[in-house]
């Protein structure tokens, strides 16, 4: 070998890591997005396995009904939660009326009602032997379903309905922060134009919030898809009731695997598709004046439409089935307490803030140095180790189990062969495994609401820090986590109080005797004892209460220039 390419061949690696950056932010992004997809990598393993003639029999039985159910509910809840979202945001964020600032964050509490207790209640009180269709027999008379009728709840258009009153807060709390840091100066503009409040919405708000608005969509369409306890409650047949079907009464888990790729695929079209349709455009706010944002007078039928229009989710998505769930868990309050309550509601905070925890500092390493580098490998690393969200959980569960279940059989076997010690499990089956799976599960929600906060800051703040001596660790510490905290306490909050209803991924990968609120709620209700699910249920959402308060407080102080 001549001297030139032996110099050649040490070169080389000094090359390839000039040209890709390779340094602390690139190879930690690497280790850590492989760290978080190896759940997805297990699935994706499964997937590839052989699952016999179970396709064969979904294309000529239910496979179309699956697809054609799960775009209907997709399209419905999107629509649904982006009108509400987008619209009540704008409402309480710009415009003046009666409750303006109790409906601030009364609108975050839906978020804390898991759907499938929504699901019960609605039931409850919308069947036939309910309260709602007792009444009307006894008003007009009627003495069977077939004198009149009433919309089914356990139906495709019910799974909307109770979909869409508990999730427009994903949209609403994006919307609000991006409606918040809104420059005052366009808005200034539009209305020495002569723009009424709705045509500053429709022209100006809504264009330049797209980024957090399309986030909030896609972070709902994903919750719906990944849906269980409210599509099989209500019988509707969509992809993730056909993978657990496929799963647990074919007794085939690539088969399962197998269809949540295909569900997975829903989502990466969506993605796609938003980002392709977003091209190279930014949203930047590159004005210094930030003062008190202008807001619009609302008198007369517009006062009254904008109440109702924020009145109706909240009742819809909170108030009625927290006075129901009220009702029974005071008539069955000691059925409930006798069920070691306080040590199911201990375990289910310490999981909760374990995991907001990790998944927020994770999503901002990710975000920080995706934009840092700005390099294609590193988005699309980064983007698909947050894409668990979209997969089921309970099939995610299982990806989770297939690396720590290796990683248990290699430590017992060192410890066995080395110091004749048997160990018994140090990662399956423990809080490490339910951690990881929480991880894995909900990066996408803290890594988006990262990424869409950090876009609105103009890269000549980045620019600025470096001329001042400034490297990446101190201006983010210094400059970009003080401006994006409005985003890191969204990310927290809708974290915390996932992880406070996640039921799947809590029953596969739970210690053994270890109850949370969201699996004793499950459990109760499935056995047909609403009554005594409904303190755990209420537990649920008093958890995410007075943190929905706060952070509707924060991000209304986030604003720069807000204390002027």
């Amino acid at each position: 070998m001549s001297a030139g390419a032996g110099l050649n061949i040490v070169a080389f690696p000094r090359r390839l890591a000039k040209r890709f950056q390779v340094d602390f932010w690139t190879i930690g992004t690497l280790l850590l997005a492989l760290f978080i997809a190896a759940p997805l990598l297990s699935v994706s393993y499964l997937a590839l396995q052989p699952s016999g003639d179970i396709w064969h029999h979904l294309l000529t039985t239910v496979l179309s009904r699956y697809v054609i159910t799960t775009i209907g509910l997709m399209l419905g809840v999107g629509i649904g939660t982006l009108l509400i979202g987008a619209g009540t945001a704008w409402l309480v964020t710009l415009c003046r009326f009666p409750g303006r600032r109790i409906f601030e964050w009364a609108l975050l509490l839906p978020l804390a009602m898991p759907a499938y207790v929504v699901a019960y209640v609605y039931t409850d009180v919308f069947e036939y032997a309910g309260p709602v269709q007792t009444l009307l027999r006894a008003i007009f008379g009627w003495e069977s379903s077939r004198d009149y009728w009433f919309p089914e709840i356990r139906s495709l258009g019910g799974a909307i309905f109770v979909m869409t009153v508990t999730l427009y807060p994903y949209v609403y709390l994006l919307a609000r922060v991006a409606f918040v840091q809104q420059s005052v100066c366009i808005l200034e503009v539009s209305r020495t134009l002569g723009k009424t409040a709705w045509q500053s919405f429709f022209s100006i708000a809504l264009p330049s919030a797209r980024p957090s608005l399309i986030i909030g969509v896609s972070l709902v369409l994903m919750e719906a898809l990944n849906d269980f306890g409210t599509v099989d409650f209500f019988a509707v047949e969509t992809l993730t009731a056909g993978i657990f079907d496929v799963w647990l009464n074919m007794n085939n888990l690539s088969g399962a695997a197998q269809l949540a790729v295909v569900a997975l695929c829903f989502v990466l079209l969506l993605l796609w598709a938003e980002r392709k349709s977003r091209s190279n455009q930014r949203y930047f706010n590159t004005s210094t004046k930030f003062q008190a944002l202008p807001s619009y007078q609302l008198r007369g039928i517009k006062m009254l439409c904008a109440v109702s229009f924020c009145l109706l989710p909240i009742g819809f998505g909170f108030i009625v089935p927290s006075c129901i769930l009220g009702y029974y868990a005071w008539g069955f309050y000691e059925e409930s307490i006798s069920r070691d309550f306080y040590s199911i509601l201990s375990n289910s905070l310490v999981l909760s803030t374990l995991s907001a925890t990790l998944s927020v500092v994770a999503g901002i390493y990710l975000a920080y140095a995706v934009r840092l580098k700005d390099n294609k490998l590193l988005k699309s690393t980064a983007r698909f180790a947050s894409i668990g969200y979209a997969v089921p959980g309970a099939v995610l569960a299982v990806g989770v189990l297939i690396p720590m279940g290796k990683m248990d059989v290699f430590i017992q076997g060192f410890l066995n062969n080395t110091f004749g010690i048997s160990s018994g499990l140090f990662f399956s089956g423990t809080i490490t495994a339910v951690s990881y799976g929480y991880l894995a599960r909900f990066l996408a929600l803290s890594y988006g609401t990262m990424e869409a906060s950090l876009m609105r800051i103009t890269p000549n703040m980045d620019g600025a820090a470096r001329t001042l001596g400034l490297g990446p660790a101190r201006t983010l510490k210094r400059i970009h986590i003080p401006m994006i905290r409005g985003g890191i306490l969204a990310a927290a909050i809708l974290v915390f109080v996932d992880t406070m209803k996640e039921l799947p991924m809590t029953i596969i990968l739970r210690p053994f005797n270890f109850e949370t609120l969201a699996t004793q709620v499950h459990q109760l209700a499935t056995d047909e004892l609403l009554e005594e699910s409904a303190l755990g249920s209420l537990s649920i959402v008093a958890a995410g209460l007075l943190p929905v308060v706060y952070l509707s407080r924060t991000i209304r102080d986030a604003r720069p220039g807000a204390g002027k």
